[in-house]
């Protein structure tokens, strides 16, 4: 009852009171994105949603367009300016999910959206990562955020996916604040975001 209907309706109802109550917030996040960052003001990527259907997923922009003399934009670590910083210490630049939640893409609770190219390199198992919608917060960011390894970062997935419930997601709601409040789990040492599942697994392969 609460997966196939009352999860949907708390979606529903949640999303649209944030996003009316934190209404300045997007407004004043918006004009400092614009000054620090420059247009656009959102960050759009597709994501794969529920049952692997892509969707665009939408943030505030942390990364400026910096260039090398050849055209090129800079690598991450370079573009990631204080304020882009300040964002995703604070989660602020997830803001924007809120209406793709409001729209059945996400859901408050679920495994995180990731990029479209990391499909292929899911085992048959990681697939059903997908078999629910995607979360704004999740049982692996709940458990480490960008510091858990891709294979965790899956166990956590699956064991959700496997668990769905209120007081599950209620658990993963309290200690997400707890982990965003400490600003723990941002990004691995040394780097913008996590290693690209990818690559990573292409290494594996190389090596065996």
């Amino acid at each position: 009852m609460y997966k196939n209907f009352f999860k949907r309706f708390l979606d529903i109802v949640l999303s649209l009171f944030a996003i009316i109550i934190l209404s300045p917030v997007y407004l004043i996040i918006s004009i400092f994105v614009l000054i620090f960052m420059g247009w656009p003001i959102f960050f759009k990527q597709p994501r794969p949603g529920k049952n692997e259907k892509i969707f665009n997923m939408y943030k505030f922009r942390t990364m400026t367009n910096k260039k090398d003399k050849d055209g090129n934009l800079l690598p991450d670590e370079q573009r990631l300016n204080g304020f882009g910083k300040f964002l995703r210490a604070t989660s602020l630049d997830e803001l924007p999910e809120l209406f793709n939640i409001l729209t059945g893409k996400m859901s408050i609770i679920g495994p995180r959206p990731l990029l479209v190219k990391y499909l292929p390199y899911y085992t048959k198992e990681e697939h059903h990562r997908h078999d629910v919608r995607p979360g704004l917060t999740g049982w692996a960011q709940a458990n480490g955020r960008n510091l858990v390894n891709w294979d965790e970062r899956f166990k956590y997935d699956l064991e959700y996916v496997n668990n769905v419930s209120f007081k599950m997601d209620l658990k993963v709601l309290l200690k997400t604040i707890k982990i965003v409040l400490k600003s723990e789990g941002i990004s691995q040492e040394g780097q913008a975001t996590m290693t690209f599942l990818d690559d990573e697994r292409k290494d594996k392969c190389k090596k065996k």
